[in-house]
């Protein structure tokens, strides 16, 4: 009884933190079932790896069964990798096999210490110290959280609302890397609860930015567009309009699905040219925004070169109109429309050229 009150009071932070997390998966509308069931698996991971580190951290301090203790450390420095490896597998959904072998080959020389103490040892005084491999463990870990964050920010539109909570991620990570060494192994009791508020913080943020991407393609939404045009219109430059050409008769021809794949072929190389003063939007089936903050008139002009050869190199075409303006007190409803007045100047042309 005393072991279970010791771990609620010392865990009872985590524990709160995983309830929160299973209820919003329970609620939420906006993730597939195998994402949830696989964000369930997660949750109950850090619970049981949560449960070792208490008994890791009793036994040392009682200084008992240090056989025991070896297993338990086993268990903490072998799950890091596994917990992060689930991450990408649950929130970006990484399903290359490989992405495992590190993390395998870590818990194999870990369970190797456990008799040889080539990674950790218990030593006389029952005090956990390290062996000749005794920062493989954080290697391993910082490895597997520099992939896990460049994959976000490779996936993210790159603005400052999606960094800002993959930035407090890697921060997160980082202070389970640095913390051990500056304080020492007594943070390694809050290692769990850490990481715990860490992928939920991040997971409630990652909801958050769902309501403002479109479903298809994964760029922002319309209402995304409306609410960056009214709140940030000091900023902007410049307004790109793009429109794909011919996709009704992709869609009368070949089908919706066509019609999908080709929105999806055109949204890909807007992932592929934006950078962080770039907002795309999807604002109808085929029709794009790109909105542009404190950017010059040369940024804008390489910016639609950059799209275009990208779109060349798909099967596809899309019509280009744009407004540029660096004046603070410009009408940002007159540059939206006259670049859709260029863009539509430019499917007129396009379609001159190539009739329907």
């Amino acid at each position: 009884m005393n072991l279970f009150k010791d771990y609620i009071i010392q865990n009872w932070a985590l524990v709160l933190v995983l309830i929160a997390f299973a209820i919003m998966l329970i609620i939420t509308v906006f993730l597939d079932k195998k994402t949830i069931r696989r964000l369930f698996i997660l949750i109950i991971f850090i619970f049981l790896l949560s449960i070792c580190v208490f008994l890791e951290f009793y036994f040392l301090g009682e200084n008992k069964y240090p056989e025991l203790v070896k297993v338990l450390v086993f268990i903490r420095y072998s799950s890091t990798p596994f917990i992060i490896s689930l991450i990408l597998f649950a929130l970006v959904k990484i399903k290359l096999w490989y992405i495992m072998i590190p993390a395998i080959i870590s818990a194999i020389l870990n369970f190797i210490s456990i008799f040889t103490g080539i990674v950790f040892d218990i030593d006389s005084s029952g005090n956990l110290v390290r062996g000749a491999l005794g920062y493989l463990p954080y290697i391993v870990v910082g490895a597997y959280s520099v992939i896990l964050i460049y994959i976000l920010v490779r996936l993210s539109n790159r603005q400052v609302i999606e960094i800002i909570p993959i930035v407090f991620l890697a921060f997160s990570f980082a202070t389970g890397l640095i913390f051990p060494l500056i304080i020492g192994k007594e943070y390694s009791k809050i290692f769990c609860t850490t990481i715990g508020i860490a992928v939920f913080v991040y997971y409630v943020f990652m909801i958050l930015e769902l309501t403002k991407k479109d479903a298809l393609t994964g760029l922002l939404n319309r209402q995304a567009y409306y609410s960056t045009l009214e709140n940030s219109y000091k900023d902007i430059t410049a307004i790109v309009s793009i429109d794909m050409n011919g996709l009704k008769k992709i869609n009368d021809t070949l089908g919706h699905a066509a019609g999908d794949e080709a929105i999806l072929a055109i949204s890909a190389c807007f992932f592929k040219v934006i950078k962080f003063k770039y907002s795309a939007f999807r604002v109808g089936g085929d029709e794009f925004i790109i909105i542009c903050k404190k950017t010059s008139e040369e940024e804008l002009k390489d910016l639609i070169t950059n799209l275009k050869n990208k779109v060349s190199e798909t099967k596809y075409t899309i019509s280009v109109g744009y407004s540029y303006s660096n004046d603070p007190n410009k009408d940002v409803e007159l540059m939206v429309k006259e670049s859709d007045e260029m863009m539509y100047a430019d499917k007129a042309q396009f379609y001159t050229i190539n009739p329907r």
